[in-house]
């Protein structure tokens, strides 16, 4: 498929995912059982909660979509009440770093109740990302609620706010999307069985990274939609501490996988070099406002947020000039975080812009953690294929080079460097005997026929040697060559190799006016020995053999062959 009609798929894709996400700010606005927020007022914490509910001037009422500062210590919200409506339990809202909320239900003829929590006493919410307080009791005589937040850290918190006759999680709708969080989370461990697969194959830090990056995003799920309430219930302020720092993390481990997933070359050094300082910048970041998210609380969020910025400048610009350079990685990686880019930019443009509601788009933060994690194993899958390629080409390459220079060019037997290596294995694989062979005049071949004579007869000669699997052939250099031998009347079988050669340089090299000869020394292999010292043995009964006549073998392994003229003699070594 062309990345053109790819990137219009992708388009369609994200179309519905934002359609989807503004239906269900529609149906959430429009559910006649829950309360939206109508008021709002600021006071310190010095203030009474109930002298401020009761003063009106104090309550700035502009709609369900008004925009409420957190720049006061302690800020108030009401919600208003109507005989009609299915009475309220709860109190649900956003998770984020506050210190105490405390709740006043007013009822008709002025009566009020009221109850506190401290931040470390609310309980996490079944709906995603959202913590729960229980009501004083509502009557059909209760005509107000208000709840006042001491110290909220984010806007969200009291914009997000709503009341509810029951905790979410309890309808049919809301297990079919606890149901599709679980799939999707169980969608995520695919890709960690994958990756934990290719990195014995290749161990390749991306993967690692990669594999940082799925763990981040599975856990954000986890404690964004609810899972984590439905398996452990933690404390509401536990998972909003976990959201933050692991937010940082995924933002680190992502810039970590790119900088370790572009191709050596396709990205520019400089970009290179400061995905690591983003990476670190993003966790420093979290983990200052998790841990202590009060020091510049009326900012401090939007400076939190606003520093992410750079981060997503730095990642977008790496993208670009990677594709730009041809980078294969670089396609999936950009495919794959469109999803979490536009979720970032909105979080970004939401939180940043006046007049605009914060909106955190978690309906297409789910869909594009699936949407990255998938291609981003798909762009894994194809580096780790050409990455495994490219080994096995340079490890084909290498295997050949070194068979290259363990090979005599001209006979095609082995060389002095081979057998040196290959020695004690060949010894272990049952090889008893080594023999040394040398032919007779052939400094006169070269002096009368020439060295391209000569260099006929040395081939031919390696031909005569390849006796067979029990005999391994070498050529040490110039006219000199060395048998490795096994099996049964090892001194035969080198005989017969020796005795070939007159009759194969024959029939090869007919100029010849003589036949030619060898001279040949043979040992056993055993004990200790090295093959340095056992080749010196072996050399030292080749030249006794020359000394003696040449055309002959002098063997210690049992016998003395004598081969003149024709004529074959078997001599015991006392």
């Amino acid at each position: 498929m062309a990345w053109g009609d790819f990137f219009k798929g992708l388009s369609s894709y994200l179309l519905l995912v934002i359609l989807a996400q503004l239906g269900a700010s529609v149906a959430n606005a429009s559910d006649s059982t829950n309360i939206r927020t109508s008021c709002w007022a600021s006071a310190t914490l010095s203030e009474d909660i109930v002298g401020m509910a009761r003063d009106e001037h104090r309550w700035s009422c502009s709609g369900t979509n008004q925009r409420i500062s957190i720049e006061a210590e302690r800020v108030l919200l009401r919600f208003d009440i109507t005989p009609s409506q299915v009475s309220p339990r709860y109190l649900l809202s956003r998770r984020s770093a506050l210190e105490a909320v405390h709740l006043l239900v007013i009822d008709q003829d002025g009566s009020i109740r009221q109850t506190s929590y401290p931040a470390a006493a609310l309980q996490s919410s079944m709906a995603g990302g959202y913590f729960k307080a229980a009501l004083p009791e509502v009557t059909r005589m209760s005509r107000q609620v208000v709840a006042a937040v001491d110290l909220p850290s984010h806007r969200m918190t009291l914009e997000k706010a709503y009341l509810s006759p029951t905790d979410a999680g309890a309808s049919a709708d809301d297990f079919r999307f606890l149901l599709l969080m679980a799939g999707l989370a169980g969608t995520l461990m695919m890709p960690l069985i994958f990756n934990a697969a290719f990195y014995r194959a290749l161990r390749e830090p991306f993967v690692l990274w990669h594999s940082a990056l799925t763990v981040s995003l599975l856990m954000t799920i986890a404690v964004t939609s609810g899972l984590a309430v439905a398996f452990f219930a933690p404390p509401a302020m536990t998972l909003s501490w976990m959201t933050t720092l692991i937010f940082g993390i995924t933002i680190g481990s992502g810039a970590m996988f790119t900088y370790s997933f572009i191709e050596p070359g396709l990205m520019h050094p400089i970009l290179r070099r400061i995905l690591p300082y983003c990476a670190a910048w993003a966790v420093f970041l979290s983990f200052f406002h998790a841990t202590f998210p009060f020091v510049a609380r009326p900012v401090q969020s939007t400076v939190y947020t606003a520093a992410f910025a750079p981060i997503l400048a730095v990642f977008v610009l790496s993208l670009i000039d990677s594709l730009r350079r041809g980078s294969r990685a670089a396609r999936f990686q950009a495919v794959g975080y469109a999803p979490l880019a536009l979720v970032g930019l909105i979080r970004l443009v939401t939180g940043l812009t006046p007049g605009l509601q914060s909106a955190d788009a978690m309906l297409m933060f789910y869909f594009g953690c699936m949407f990255e994690v998938l291609l981003t194993t798909l762009g894994v899958a194809e580096r780790f294929v050409i990455m495994k390629r490219e080994r096995d080409r340079a490890r084909d390459e290498a295997d050949l080079l070194e068979r290259l220079s363990e090979t005599d060019p001209l006979t095609g037997l082995l060389n002095r460097r081979a057998i040196e290596r290959q020695f004690e294995q060949l010894r272990a694989t049952g090889f008893t005997a080594l023999a040394a062979i040398d032919l007779d005049h052939f400094k006169a071949i070269n002096d009368g026929y020439g060295h391209g004579v000569g260099d006929e007869v040395l081939k031919a000669v390696g031909v005569a040697l390849k006796a067979g699997p029990n005999v391994r052939a070498f050529r040490l250099g110039g006219e000199e060559f060395l048998l490795l031998l096994r099996g049964h009347e090892v001194d035969a079988q080198a005989e017969l190799c020796r005795e070939a050669i007159p009759a194969t340089v024959a029939m090869a090299v007919p100029v010849l006016a003589r036949p030619v000869t060898a001279s040949m020394g043979i040992t056993s292999i055993s004990g200790d020995d090295d093959f340095t010292r056992l080749y010196e043995r072996a050399d030292k009964l080749l030249y006794e053999a020359k000394s003696a006549g040449r055309n002959r073998t002098l063997s210690l392994t049992g016998a003395v062959h004598l081969s003149q003229a024709g004529q074959n003699n078997r001599v015991m070594i006392a």
